[in-house]
């Protein structure tokens, strides 16, 4: 039988058409991934079907019952439970508390906090979903957070688990973990949609898989009787080379040099704390640690925008610390940040207008306080047209390209330049296949020519792939620097999680 039929399912918002005309159908006591880049309509799609969005038209039915969904305690009524990207916690609150909220035993009037610990020791030992029902959920990792979120969902009897992108912000181990409680809750009966932009996931983990793409369905292929590139190509509609071609690199003079750089993010109270390493001529460094160990902190404190405490910069052979952002770029830095809608692009903005931010006064763009719009146009076009950038034309507004396409303005602007040094933070980060193939070569391209980068990534792929040396970064901490070769993913993946090896680094 089938668990779950969207028939037709659209949605739109403003004048865009988030999903249009989707069916979709889940198969019971299946892993079915749900796959498509940023953008692509997975994530509404699945929060249509949780009741979090009304849909403009179409059907949905459970088991075959055709049912309307409008708000979440009606999709946990029919069975099914969501963990979201972003989790659903109380920090303050222990585990068991987290997960029995709403739905609290009780004696007499109050509620029953023994018989609530039991209840859920039990649910995590037949799910060998591991807690402990007394911790503190500010106490506990992610990974056993993302568990208290399932385990949330299986107290409310949920047969149907939605995951969306739920390995964002996981170590390789505990991407394991969940494959493997996946699996069991699998073995039990339960159905699983798995939403990802991740091909490898989708081989492993998969049964069946659903493609999206511009807010449309692809099509829907057996995992077993399909390939990495044959999913790609679904993705972004063409063939795409997945393979990274680097080639050897010999040994050359640092370009780049940070000594003893340290800062506080009151914010956050995350602390950068004695920062050290060298960047070679024609030489990728790669950042790797799970997000929120102090990459971001890093990012902006080489860019100038966050005072560091102590330490020096030195780009060039010359101490750069006390330099603004512009002086630092004036000197050789390019930057491609994490956030490029907060840091990039200004999105009102037309493109010739983004691709000269920075040197918008400086010759050939302006003359005696005057913005020399031939010559601005010019620039544009010209890097629209080597940078391959998907747009109606250089007055168009940077909010109306894709992701990609809004990324490759970032770079055409940045690497045009001719830096020394290149900060490429999260560079392929919500982009397709596509975009991600052609962003990794430009990248190469640049270490071919000699440009030192400094490549802070979330990915492990993408850093294993591209890297010439990693450094592994935790609570703010380089605990671990060596060449990429000599690191394994499972080795990177406990340094990651602060576990450490002797004799790495």
């Amino acid at each position: 039988m089938n668990a779950v039929e969207l028939k037709d399912i659209s949605k739109a918002f403003g004048g865009i058409l988030a999903n249009d005309g989707i069916d979709l159908t889940v198969k019971e006591g299946e892993i079915h991934c749900i796959l498509g880049e940023n953008g692509a309509g997975k994530t509404t799609l699945m929060k249509i079907l949780f009741g979090l969005y009304s849909k403009d038209s179409g059907r949905i039915l459970i088991k075959g019952q055709e049912v309307e969904i409008k708000e979440p305690r009606q999709a946990i009524n029919l069975g099914i439970g969501m963990i979201h990207q972003h989790f659903m916690l109380v920090n303050r609150l222990t585990v068991a508390e987290n997960i029995i909220a709403g739905d609290e035993p009780l004696k007499g009037i109050f509620i029953d906090q023994e018989r609530a610990n039991s209840e859920v020791e039990k649910l995590s030992q037949r799910y060998n979903l591991k807690v402990n029902p007394a911790a503190r959920i500010e106490n506990i990792s992610v990974g056993e957070q993302q568990r208290v979120e399932i385990l949330k969902a299986l107290y409310r009897n949920a047969e149907i688990l939605i995951l969306d992108e739920p390995t964002a912000v996981l170590t390789p181990q505990e991407t394991e973990e969940l494959f493997q409680v996946m699996r069991k809750l699998k073995r039990n009966g339960k159905t699983i949609i798995f939403i990802t932009h991740k091909l490898k996931e989708t081989m492993t983990i998969s049964d069946r898989v659903t493609i999206l793409r511009d807010g449309r369905k692809v099509g829907t292929v057996t995992t077993s009787e399909t390939s990495p590139e044959e999913l790609a190509r679904m993705m972004v509609g063409r063939e795409v080379v997945l393979r990274v071609d680097k080639k050897a690199r010999k040994l050359d003079r640092p370009i780049f040099e940070v000594r003893g750089l340290s800062l506080h993010n009151k914010k956050s109270n995350l602390y950068l704390k004695d920062i050290s390493f060298t960047i070679e001529k024609g030489e990728i460094l790669g950042v790797a640690g799970v997000e929120g160990n102090g990459q971001l902190e890093l990012e902006e404190a080489l860019t100038a925008l966050r005072k560091i405490e102590q330490g020096q910069i030195i780009l060039k052979g010359r101490d750069i610390t006390g330099l603004r952002t512009r002086e630092r770029r004036d000197f050789g830095l390019a930057h491609i940040p994490s956030d490029r809608l907060k840091r990039g692009l200004i999105e009102e903005f037309n493109l010739e207008r983004n691709l000269i931010l920075g040197s918008e006064w400086q010759e050939p763009f302006a003359r005696r306080g005057f913005l020399v719009k031939r010559a601005i146009q010019a620039y544009a076009k010209r890097i629209i047209k080597e940078f391959d950038i998907r747009t109606s034309g250089s007055q168009a507004k940077a909010a109306d390209l894709s992701g990609g396409n809004q990324q490759k303005v970032i770079l055409g602007r940045e690497l045009m330049r001719d830096p020394d040094l290149i900060i490429a933070s999260q560079p392929t980060r919500g982009v397709d296949v596509g975009a991600i193939e052609y962003i990794h070569n430009l990248l190469l391209e640049m270490r071919d020519r000699g440009k030192g980068i400094l490549l802070i990534s979330a990915e492990l792929d993408e850093l294993r792939s591209l890297s010439d040396r990693i450094m592994v970064i935790y609570e703010g901490t380089i605990v671990a620097e060596g060449k990429t070769e000599d690191f394994t993913e499972e080795e990177l993946g406990l340094l990651m999680a602060g576990q450490g090896l002797e004799g790495v680094g």
